[in-house]
């Protein structure tokens, strides 16, 4: 049996056709060069018959197929919510592919929850019951494995964790991504970086140089790598907040490992011994050194193999239905 694994980011589209024992037999990606609205699910339907198409030719039909998506999938509409993919805040994905797959059963989740589920099947939390996978890249969220099931909460929006309220007092630039989020994802370290710049008249560092408003994530830690001071307060400010999340993941949900990924670990996995050291400060005392903090086995292909996975559980769920009661 072959499972096709799709997963959408907001700036690429990686596809990739595994065997039942994980080995990936095709991968490809592709960037989506500003596409919005229906023309990203038009290029999510091209790829998908494409892949369909080579799989039968090589004799390796595919029997299920996963779809990561970077923000809600509702369960019960088969429409997702993507805040970075314009024209997506209902869009019905699930309908769309559907309509070119025949008789292959289509299961979408989104991507912190393919995260965990990649990690589980060929990465870092293998044998694992309770984990998390905490992905802080351009946005912030969580895959939480509760007794082997991943936690979707009443209406599939459980793992925002970019909302997750962790510096007061309120302010409403918090209310488009999130307290978190604004200041500790890729985006939001280039914002408290501007902010910094803003305050820090005397500062005549590295990023100084730069153009404020096109700062980036990237600028902030080689800066920082060369012993910037301003890009250092940038840095410490997120590793205080990145190892209160990991504390308030530990008192919550008292995991076995908790998964740190996405695209700024990266460059920040240097610094998890500094989030560990936060992170007990603020942690229930027998959770936090029970846990232990890793990074993703999988990097940038976790997403892909999770909507694998995602695909490949169904197909099995679906199949033990399926047998006759004896």
């Amino acid at each position: 049996m072959a499972v096709l694994g799709i997963d959408l980011g907001g700036t690429k589209l990686a596809l990739a056709i595994f065997a039942e024992d994980g080995e990936i037999i095709l991968k490809e990606s592709f960037t989506l060069r500003n596409r919005k609205g229906p023309e990203v699910g038009k290029l999510i339907t091209e790829k998908t018959v494409k892949f369909i198409n080579y799989s039968n030719l090589q004799g390796t039909q595919i029997n299920s197929i996963g779809i990561s998506v970077p923000g809600i999938s509702y369960i019960k509409t088969g429409t997702v919510w993507a805040p970075n993919i314009s024209g997506w805040e209902n869009y019905s994905l699930l309908r769309e592919v559907k309509a070119i797959s025949g008789n292959i059963p289509v299961t979408i989740d989104s991507d912190r929850a393919c995260y965990i589920l990649g990690e589980l099947w060929k990465g870092n939390a293998q044998g694992c019951r309770d984990a998390i996978f905490l992905s802080i890249g351009t946005g912030i969220g969580a895959g939480i494995l509760v007794n082997g099931e991943i936690l979707r909460g009443s209406y599939d929006i459980a793992g925002c964790m970019g909302w997750m309220a962790l510096k007061g007092p309120f302010d409403k630039k918090y209310i488009r991504c999130g307290c978190f989020e604004y200041y500790a994802s890729g985006k939001g370290i280039a914002n408290v970086a501007r902010e910094f710049l803003e305050d820090q008249k005397d500062y005549n560092g590295e990023l100084k140089e730069k153009q404020i408003e096109k700062i980036t994530s990237y600028d902030v830690f080689t800066a920082y790598d060369n012993g910037d001071p301003l890009a250092s307060r940038v840095i410490k400010l997120c590793v205080e907040l990145w190892g209160m999340a990991v504390a308030n993941l530990v008192s919550l949900f008292n995991p076995e490992k908790i998964i740190i990924g996405g695209g700024i670990f990266g460059p920040a996995i240097p610094l998890i011994p500094e989030i560990k050291i936060e992170a007990v400060k603020w942690a229930q005392p027998i959770g936090i050194n029970q846990v232990s903090l890793d990074v993703s086995g999988l990097a940038g292909d976790a997403g892909v193999y999770g909507a694998g996975f995602l695909a490949l559980k169904h197909k099995q769920e679906s199949n033990l239905q399926n047998q006759p009661d004896v």
